[in-house]
């Protein structure tokens, strides 16, 4: 009995309550005030006495919604009180501040030395030059063509990542767009369609083109070549891309449900409205490597000559090999190639293809370099990281592994007032930025946030260029993976090209079966994106090939 009457304390002292303030308030009104706080929270002690819902409330009436209530608070508890500035997840303290104080223009200079430790095995840092270079690249940028480019883009080595309207509010994404014309830098518009608020402002666009083709389908979710062309031709279109998947979700579609496919949605998507709108796993255009470079090669010549590129989060391979078999085989070169992270990213996605599937961004990256270069392909196709990255030393070290720029989507969302609630899926993001609620959209001002997007840009560019500098070279092209030091144990560190293979120019065409690649590269087909050979069984029977780490 002592037991349950511990268990159900709150109700039992608001019984006590009630009734004597019931009989005190037949002498003194003024005690009903006290009857309508405590005759509520008994009404509730004996709903969940007698409910069969949650356990912890029929065990514990009134009292069991404490823990209720300090699991709601506690991601904010945790990230405002108890995460120090470096430990918290997916972006820790320090990397949100640094954004939020280059948008907003103050110093983002640190005392005291850093707060990082150079002994841990996750350290890497830049080695610089007694000779550092006086006359850097201030602006530096990429030239994005190649023989069959009609009409040549010059991007910045710092630009946002793929974000489709509907993920990303209104004025999310016209703040997005301001930033990118303020900042010469280009904006991409994600799977959900080239919306009208993407056109508003004048800033460089880049249109993605995902499975479901938004924007560019027929009434059966079928690519609609004339549907593309009328957007693609559009000046702000500088370039198109194909997503083949991306690193919050690689390998599996996605479905807006129909409560928030509003009319607006509906009309950039081109797909009905109030119904769900599903984006497949694959792409309906093409099945193998060769289809998908002839849609790629169709998609430019539709654009009138503008760049097109491939995005993908790697999984396979053998897959990345038969893209490169292929364009040898069909003379068909995108000008560029997006690699993204497996690291997850804006989109909401099942945490264990966020957490578990997926080629985090540098193994990635390194692969898709050494493809490409072990093919002769890099001189034609641009590499682009996109993952994570929000400062310089990010910039940098993409760079010297092999990118030539890079993306970015949740860094260019910190800058606009993302503060990481972690609401995006639930439509009550606090800052608007990622929901369809006008009254939370009206929160975010996309005249003052698209000036502290391009703020972003330009400080975070200028700190790369300082590494650069420091490390005597002109341009950030000019870094290379020696540039890089990584910590391997307490007492030892190494170049990065000494912990990570990087192949020479050609020898996948001349000899790949001296490379850690080679059993892919036979596996590796171009009618097909399976395997042509049993990779268990040529394990099995491999020798040791040169250049494995």
């Amino acid at each position: 009995m002592l037991n349950v009457l511990k268990r159900t304390i709150v109700p039992v002292v608001a019984f006590i309550v009630t009734l004597s303030a019931l009989w005190a308030g037949t002498r003194q009104h003024a005690w009903w005030w006290l009857v309508l706080v405590s005759l509520p929270i008994l009404v509730l002690g004996v709903y969940d006495w007698f409910q069969t819902s949650w356990t912890i409330t029929r065990n514990y009436p009134v009292s069991g919604r404490i823990r209720w209530l300090f699991y709601k608070l506690r991601p904010f508890l945790r990230a405002y009180i108890v995460e120090d500035n470096l430990s918290g997840q997916p972006f820790p303290f320090e990397a949100r501040n640094l954004v939020h104080e280059r948008a907003r223009g103050k110093t983002d200079t640190h005392p005291f030395g850093t707060e990082r430790d150079p002994g841990g095995t996750d350290y890497h840092w830049l080695m610089h030059s007694i000779a550092p270079e006086k006359d850097p690249e201030r602006e530096p940028r990429v030239l994005v063509r190649n023989a069959q480019t009609g009409k040549p883009y010059e991007a910045s080595v710092l630009n946002i990542s793929a974000m489709s309207f509907g993920a990303l509010s209104a004025n999310a994404v016209r703040a997005l767009n301001i930033g990118a014309k303020l900042g010469g830098f280009y904006h991409d518009t994600g799977e959900g369609g080239l919306s009208p608020y993407h056109l508003e402002n004048g800033g460089d666009l880049v249109w993605e083109l995902g499975s479901g083709y938004f924007g560019a389908r027929d009434k059966n979710g079928r690519f609609d070549a004339e549907r593309f062309r009328d957007g693609a031709v559009h000046e702000q279109v500088k370039m198109t891309e194909i997503k083949l998947s991306q690193g919050a979700k690689p390998g599996h579609g996605g479905l807006l449900p129909a409560a928030k496919v509003t009319e607006e949605i509906a009309l950039a998507r081109g797909v009905p409205a109030h119904q769900d709108c599903l984006s497949p796993a694959g792409h309906s255009a093409f099945s193998n490597p060769i289809e998908m470079l002839e849609f790629a090669a169709r998609m430019r010549d539709l654009s009138g000559g503008k760049p097109v590129g491939i995005k993908l989060c790697i999984g396979q391979p053998y897959e990345v090999f038969a893209i490169m078999k292929a364009m040898i085989k069909t003379g068909i070169r995108p000008e560029f190639i997006v690699v993204d992270g497996g690291e997850g990213g804006t989109g909401a996605a099942p945490i264990e293809l966020s957490d578990w599937v997926g080629m985090p961004l540098i193994e990635g990256l390194i692969l898709m370099r050494n493809a490409l270069v072990g093919c002769n392909l890099k001189d034609e196709i641009k590499l682009v990281a996109s993952g994570k990255v929000y400062s310089g030393m990010g910039l940098a070290r993409n760079i010297a592994l092999g990118a030539d720029w890079c993306n970015a989507a949740r860094a260019f969302m910190f800058s606009i007032g993302c503060i990481q609630a972690q609401r995006c899926h639930l439509g009550t993001c606090p800052t608007g930025v990622t929901t369809q609620d006008p009254a939370r959209q009206r929160g975010l001002v996309p005249e003052v946030q698209g000036q502290r997007a391009a703020r972003f840009h330009e400080k975070t560019v200028a700190a790369m260029v300082d590494m650069v500098a420091a490390a005597g070279l002109k341009h950030p092209k000019d870094l290379e993976p020696h540039y890089l030091m990584h910590r391997t144990g307490p007492e030892s560190a190494l170049p990065f090209d000494r912990i990570h293979a990087f192949l020479p120019a050609g020898i996948l065409l001349d000899a790949p079966e001296d490379t850690l690649y080679s059993e892919w590269w036979e596996a590796a087909q171009i009618n097909s994106f399976r395997p042509a050979i049993d990779l268990v069984a040529t394990r099995a029977t491999a020798r040791p090939v040169a250049g494995a780490h």
